[in-house]
């Protein structure tokens, strides 16, 4: 695949298509390339099973007619469903190609819903709707064709009823419905099929597996990374955030806190000092501010302090919902990253006036105004950077819809941070700790549980 990590929006998609034709490849071949992707994909799940493929109008339903031909071709029993006729060029040829019958019923096997892909923007007719469920529930194993039908392409919201996919094959790239929710419930496994896009500039990307460093060989504590977590009026969010920072690969962990936390670990230094003495140490790498801070006058005293400190700081939780123009005055927000959740995220757009309503137009839009980075967490994840980078994720275990596991996650950045990662990078990179150490730490985990498990997660990334 030429650019496997690309997410494009409906206008990129068509605009890289085009820039195809123009330097000589038919739509014709565009569309061979596509269905005979995707057949590949469609053999494998078959195993000998018969399919049927439910075809549109435009060229998401030629992309079908390609697939069945391809399939019968291999020996399947193929079905071809067409309520409407082909409307384009291509899909004409394609269907011209197929030489095969139109059939009225079908059962049984991989029903194919190549009725439209990208770009649509308005929901299926009530008839479409119907056929597509009637279809589905008559057949053991559904796959979409780039998207389910009735999916919006750049934010994955639900235009209408949807039917639940087992699998779904990306054309040409990866689009932002992939990985937004509610439509990534829907979905079922995903795969690209890569039909020659080029790298398209500006486009956002799916954040790669990181490369962990290993300390060098005259590595010390502080070369490593001085992370500070600021600790507030519930210091059990602080110490889970410090716990996790302790073993994201940061050298020296303190808790910055009025008082000792109970059962705080051996290994966790804990600073009673006032915070503006102890923010003083030339030597911190990052802070984390927010877990269990609180949200009265001497919790944003205590923000104030951190972000006028100048050092790359985590904002999460608590700190969020201080957060304001008159706190980042002055701030080189550029090393400020964000981490809010949904109702996070409504708030800080509520403060900063950011209109919209999907995640992320409003996490790019917050990242540009504040001159931050902003990780949207939730079960779909979102990164802006306020230079305009902007990543998605695979989406992380369902286990981590566990209450404590945000703080987790804002430790692990923060100790990213101080490792020496930008603020877009330390955020990918925790993110992928998070999953991975999910994964170690198995079904019904705690956050606690979450927390130990995250250095056999780190061994995974070196």
């Amino acid at each position: 695949m030429r650019s496997p990590d690309q997410v494009l929006t409906a206008v990129q998609m068509r605009e890289a298509e085009e820039a195809l034709v123009a330097r000589g490849v038919s739509v014709d071949e565009l569309m061979q390339r596509a269905g005979k992707g995707a057949a590949d994909w469609i053999w494998r799940v078959a195993m000998g099973r018969p399919v049927t493929v439910l075809c549109g109008p435009g060229n998401n339903g030629g992309d079908g007619y390609v697939i069945a031909r391809e399939l019968r071709d291999r020996g399947l029993t193929v079905r071809v469903f067409a309520p409407m006729e082909p409307a384009t060029d291509a899909a004409r040829a394609a269907r011209a190609a197929w030489q095969g019958e139109i059939s009225a019923t079908a059962h049984g096997g991989i029903l194919v819903d190549c009725l439209f892909g990208s770009g649509l923007s308005r929901p299926l007719s009530a008839e479409h709707a119907a056929l597509l469920q009637s279809l589905a529930a008559g057949h053991d194993f559904v796959v979409a064709v780039d998207l389910p039908s009735g999916v919006a392409t750049d934010d994955g919201a639900l235009l209408g009823p949807v039917v639940p996919c087992d699998l779904t094959l990306a054309l040409g790239a990866w689009k932002p419905a992939h990985f937004m929710m509610p439509a990534l419930g829907l979905m079922g496994e995903r795969r690209c099929v890569d039909i020659g896009i080029e790298p398209v500039g500006g486009a956002a990307t799916v954040f790669p597996r990181p490369r962990l460093p290993v300390p060098a060989r005259d590595a010390h504590k502080y070369s490593r990374g001085l992370v500070g977590v600021v600790g507030g009026t519930m210091p059990g969010a602080a110490l889970l955030a410090a716990e996790a920072a302790m073993r994201g690969g940061a050298g020296y962990v303190k808790l910055l806190s009025d008082s000792a936390p109970p059962a705080a670990p051996a290994a966790l230094v804990v600073d009673d000092a006032p915070l503006g003495d102890a923010l003083k140490d030339r030597r911190w790498s990052a802070l984390l501010i927010g877990p269990g801070l609180g949200r009265d006058g001497h919790a944003r005293k205590r923000l104030a302090e951190v972000l006028e400190r100048g050092v790359p700081t985590v904002v999460d939780a608590d700190a969020l919902h201080l957060l304001d123009d008159d706190l980042l005055e002055g701030v080189a927000g550029q090393r400020l990253l964000l981490t809010p959740h949904e109702g996070e995220l409504s708030v800080l757009c509520q403060t900063f006036g950011i209109d919209g309503t999907g995640k992320v137009d409003r996490a790019r839009a917050l990242a540009e105004l504040t001159g931050t980075t902003v990780l949207a967490k939730g079960p779909d994840i979102v990164l802006a950077a306020q230079d305009g980078r902007l990543a998605f994720f695979e989406p992380g275990p369902s286990w981590l819809a566990t209450a404590g596991t945000g703080d987790v996650l804002a430790g692990l950045a923060a100790s990213r941070l101080a490792t020496g990662s930008d603020p877009f990078d330390a955020a990918g990179e925790a993110v992928w700790l998070h999953a991975e150490a999910t994964r170690v730490a198995g079904p019904a985990m705690t956050a606690g549980d979450l927390s130990q498990a995250i250095s056999i997660a780190y061994a995974r990334f070196l």
